[in-house]
């Protein structure tokens, strides 16, 4: 009992040690044991992640060569920066639409001729038309190509695009006849005799369906000394649906059609007297259109139609053409532009906003930003005598005077045209013979020329083209959306209908610039070179966000 009481009290560190070792010999094993394990799982875990790893690269790369090889990228039209065609021994006429005729995202040009033939394979006699007839032609904005050729009965009154009504988008009044083409192919959707003595005028009034087809109608307005005549057609078919309304001693010489904000819609028209509104319900009821469509009512502007015609007044302003343009909330205000006054209403109470008194107005106002309000601006051409014009720039909100210029008021001048930008501004085009600032006695060997404004540098003028031809009619426009803009001259002889050269020229706009002379029409606090008045113009970027 004491050599064992001895031994184990005499040796304790030798029993704990023997004891630990144990202990760690059989850790030691565990873990060893564990190890492997973990590490086998590791293994199998990698190799898994490195399968994931180079099956994710596998589809990556299959991705990248099917959009770059297999799936053909969009591919930009490409366009000539300008192009010009010629047609001999014809005739054309003030009409020109741009609009997308063919599915290449460009802008097109659609015009009238009058000749004996568009081409070797497509003459007057061929489509058992007598000669010269009448050819609405749609060219390719890229590079002037033909798209289509539509031959008609001579006798051109008037034809105007761009109309909504689902199933087509131009309708001519040519001979004694109505016909609606279609911009994309150029087929004719229907034809119609004109309705017995009227002979109507633009701008053709595109309204909501009436008929109950499914498709937007149209409204005619002409009118004589002694009364205006309204009739509607069906869009669908170009029937007459009802009858003719007629309005007794009244001689309308502008109309449009206008929404107000509540949804009902009215028919303007101006005569010598001022300016009157009908509602298109009353026109239906009038009409006796069956079944009665479904058209609302404005109570603020019913109360103050008249009894006996139902036209309700808005003003007194006399004479003057209509025009329309956008405010910044997206609403449509009107323009009454008459001799001696341009007068502009609020679209939803036809109240009026402002006045601006002219000398003599040459022509209809055309609209661009000048500032960065989102308000449309309103350009003018008045005749101040001595053959000039004043050209001005009016605020669109407040008719404040933003900008103007005195010029030659050259003979066959057409109407000034913008196009927008992206930074909110408008590259402003017009036409006449502006004088240098800083050298007014220079002597004027032109003409007529055009000149490029741009509202970020007002002293600034870019003189530009300097065409000899006479200009039948002329348009700048946005040809590829948020690309390159581009104007478009149509040009031959003086008198309208004769037969002579035509010619159609685009050019692109920036294209002009360093051939353009730079010209200093006030002085600037802040002198800027010529070169880098042309930068400006070569780095702006154009918009279709009006």
């Amino acid at each position: 009992m004491e050599t064992t009481d001895q031994v184990t009290e005499g040796s304790p560190l030798k029993s704990t040690e023997e004891e630990a070792g144990t202990i760690t010999a059989s850790s030691e094993a565990e873990l060893k044991k564990k190890s492997c394990k973990e590490v086998l799982g590791f293994s199998k875990m990698t190799h898994w992640r490195t399968g994931v790893f180079f099956l994710s690269l596998f589809l990556c790369l299959t991705v990248v060569f099917a959009f770059s090889f297999i799936i053909p990228c969009p591919e930009r039209p490409q366009y000539n920066i300008s192009w010009s065609r010629n047609f001999s021994e014809a005739a054309t006429y003030d009409f020109l639409a741009i609009d997308n005729a063919n599915s290449d995202k460009v802008m097109d040009v659609l015009f009238v001729l009058k000749s004996a033939e568009i081409s070797p394979n497509k003459t007057c006699v061929d489509a058992g038309l007598p000669s010269p007839c009448l050819f609405m032609v749609a060219l390719d904005g890229t590079k002037g190509q033909t798209l289509w050729e539509k031959p008609l009965n001579a006798g051109f009154h008037w034809a105007q695009c761009g109309l909504q009504t689902q199933t087509w988008h131009c309708l001519l009044s040519h001979s004694d006849t109505l016909t609606a083409i279609d911009k994309n192919t150029g087929n004719m959707i229907w034809q119609q005799l004109q309705p017995t003595g009227l002979l109507s005028s633009l701008p053709v009034l595109s309204v909501p369906d009436l008929d109950g087809d499914d498709v937007s109608d149209v409204v005619l307005v002409a009118s004589d000394d002694t009364q205006t005549q309204l009739i509607l057609l069906s869009g669908k078919t170009g029937a007459q649906i009802g009858s003719t309304v007629i309005i007794d001693s009244f001689a309308a010489n502008d109309h449009l059609l206008h929404q107000i904000k509540d949804g009902s819609y009215y028919v303007l028209l101006q005569n010598a007297s001022g300016l009157y509104a009908l509602a298109l319900w009353r026109i239906a009821a009038k009409a006796k259109v069956e079944p009665e469509p479904s058209l609302k009512k404005s109570t603020v502007f019913e109360k103050n139609a008249s009894a006996t015609t139902g036209l309700v007044p808005i003003s007194q302003s006399k004479g003057g053409r209509l025009l329309r343009f956008m405010d910044s909330d997206v609403s449509s205000d009107l323009v009454v532009s008459s001799d001696s006054e341009v007068t502009v209403f609020d679209g939803s109470s036809l109240e009026e906003r402002w006045k601006f008194s002219t000398t003599s107005t040459i022509g209809k106002p055309s609209f661009g930003h000048f500032n960065n309000d989102n308000v449309l601006d309103l350009v003018i051409e008045d005749d101040v005598g001595n053959s000039t014009k004043r050209i001005t720039i009016l605020d669109g909100r407040t008719g404040g005077l933003l900008w103007d210029i005195h010029s030659l008021a050259s003979a066959n001048s057409p109407r000034p045209d913008a196009v927008h930008t992206t930074n909110s501004f408008s590259v402003f085009m017009f036409w006449g013979l502006v004088a240098s600032e800083s050298n007014s006695s220079e002597p004027l060997g032109r003409d007529r020329c055009s000149y490029m404004l741009y509202p970020l540098r007002p002293n600034y003028l870019l003189e530009c083209t300097n065409i000899t031809d006479h200009i039948v009619t002329f348009k700048a426009t946005l040809m590829e959306r948020g690309r390159h803009a581009a104007y478009f001259l149509l040009m031959g002889p003086e008198k309208e209908g004769t037969q002579g050269t035509v010619v159609l020229f685009k050019q692109k706009l920036k294209e002009d610039v360093h051939s353009c002379r730079v010209l200093r029409t006030k002085p600037s606090g802040e002198p800027h070179s010529d070169d880098d008045i042309k930068e400006v113009f070569n780095r702006l970027r154009f918009s279709s966000d009006w």
